[in-house]
């Protein structure tokens, strides 16, 4: 059977509503319990405001923000039809605020009513659900959210032998990050599982958040993080990537990934040696490789911190990741002496990566101008792994053995982003996927190329030196 066959609703492009398909229900709201009966316009808050202004600067490929997940239907319940998701989606939205969220202008958040969710169905035979499930959700993500008249949750569903097999959600990155996307698809899968009930008290709504960002609270956080940025801004290069170097073949932006089972275990051992996480290994080590490779002795990156370390952000879907700033002297010729001045530099990036955007560039725009330069990084750092696998102290020789079975690969390219430099860690299996996306003016794909076997090699090479001096202690 050919793979996709069967598409009832356009599911990747501009889905206007309410419209026909969109017809309001007057559910009960989940914070007051009382029927919402119009839109609720907020203020947006600081996650909203962070990802907002990337979008701007990126758009109109700004599809690049785009993410899903699929849900594989448990088996125990295979007996689901579109009816049954279309009404567990509908109870999802109902619940998370966010999944019926546009963006008016401003920009402000316009909280919409519960509205009857469009659904786009495919067919798959038995052994071609999974494949299907992930056309589907590519397909979905291909193009841009229109922000202001599409609800920000595209839902597909694959169909195998008459019922609902796998339901693919795709996510605007205005309604949700990876960790709120999470949230999102546990609590989709308690509503298929329970038949109704997500369990637990409803999650903080980002317009409730919003208010509580700009009050007296909010803005002491605010403040505080205002004169870090600045102060640090007084000090680091005005950016780890400043000159043109180089004009592009093409278009200007591409993605190297270097999947790589070795670097997964070399980051594994550095992380056991040093009672480290290996996020925070890798980390130091990417801030090392953008020193060696721009001849920078202080490295500024720009961490994604998920910010769900309070009790009123940690259920919620909702964006709250936004970024940090981590300033690291990274002339250090060990990896261990690397690693301790990367631990407290990391405290200090993700206690004030909750911030207000808004007074972030106030502060910048203060520092740039006592400068006499722009001063922004453009270096990201952004670790997508939910879960670190249990470290384990690998055997040198296993690491450098592991080295044969890396793979690079050139998975996208596109006209623009809002970034000249951005490193993203993923799980691949067994191994680890580190990605560089970068604007090949300013670092061209060779220097992609070798700043990924770089960061390899130095894992490698760190693990190997470490075990060596563990040796020559004992």
């Amino acid at each position: 059977m050919r793979r996709g066959r069967g598409l009832l609703r356009r599911v990747a492009g501009r889905a206007r509503g309410p419209g026909p398909a969109h017809r309001p229900h007057h559910r009960a709201g989940p914070v007051t319990g009382e029927p919402l009966t119009g839109p609720l316009t907020e203020p947006l808050t600081w996650g909203q405001r962070a990802i907002w202004a990337a979008i701007e600067r990126t758009a109109p490929d700004d599809r690049y923000f785009n993410f899903g997940r699929v849900l594989a239907v448990p088996r125990s319940i295979r007996q689901l039809g579109v009816a049954d998701v279309r009404r567990a989606v509908g109870l999802l939205t109902d619940r998370h605020q966010a999944l019926r969220t546009t963006i008016g202008p401003g920009p402000v958040q316009i909280v919409g009513e519960s509205a009857e969710p469009v659904v786009g169905i495919v067919h798959a035979a038995r052994g071609e659900e999974a494949a299907v499930a992930a056309e589907l959700q590519a397909r979905m993500e291909s193009s841009a959210f229109d922000y202001r008249d599409e609800r920000p949750l595209r839902v597909g569903v694959v169909i195998c032998e008459g019922t609902v097999g796998h339901v693919v959600l795709v996510f605007c990155h205005m309604a949700a990050d990876g960790l709120g996307a999470e949230i999102a698809v546990r609590d989709l899968r308690l509503l298929l599982l329970l038949r109704g009930t997500a369990g637990g008290p409803p999650p903080t709504q980002p317009a409730e958040l919003a208010r509580r960002q700009n009050s007296a609270e909010g803005l002491r956080l605010a403040r505080a993080a205002d004169e870090y940025w600045e102060r640090e801004f007084s000090r680091i290069p005005v950016s780890m990537f400043p000159a043109q170097v180089a004009e592009p073949s093409g278009p200007p932006i591409w993605r190297a990934l270097l999947t790589s089972r070795a670097a997964a275990m070399a980051a594994q051992r550095l992380a056991v040696l040093h009672g480290a996480t290996t996020g925070a290994v890798l980390l130091a080590a990417s801030a090392a490789m953008v020193g060696r490779v721009t001849g920078q002795e202080l490295c500024a990156m720009l961490p994604i911190v998920g910010n769900r370390f309070r009790a009123d952000t940690r259920n919620a879907v909702t964006t709250l990741s936004q970024e940090g700033l981590f300033v690291c002297d990274v002339t250090a010729e060990r990896f261990d002496d690397l690693l301790r001045a990367a631990r407290p530099a990391a405290l200090r990036a993700y206690r004030h990566a909750y911030h207000d955007p808004a007074g972030r560039a106030a502060a910048t725009a203060r520092a740039s101008a006592a400068r006499g330069a722009e001063v922004q990084p453009y270096c990201c750092f952004n670790d997508m792994r939910f879960a670190e696998p249990p470290p384990r102290d690998w055997e040198p020789g296993e690491i450098h053995a592991a080295l044969g079975s890396s793979t690079l690969t050139w998975p996208i390219s596109q006209d623009r982003l809002n970034c000249r430099f951005c490193v993203h860690i993923t799980g691949e299996g067994a191994g680890l996927g580190i990605s560089v996306t970068a604007d090949t003016r300013y670092l061209p794909k060779a220097g992609m190329e070798s700043w990924l076997r770089g960061l390899e090699d130095l894992l490698v090479e760190a693990a190997a030196r470490a075990a060596a001096r563990k040796v020559h202690a004992g």
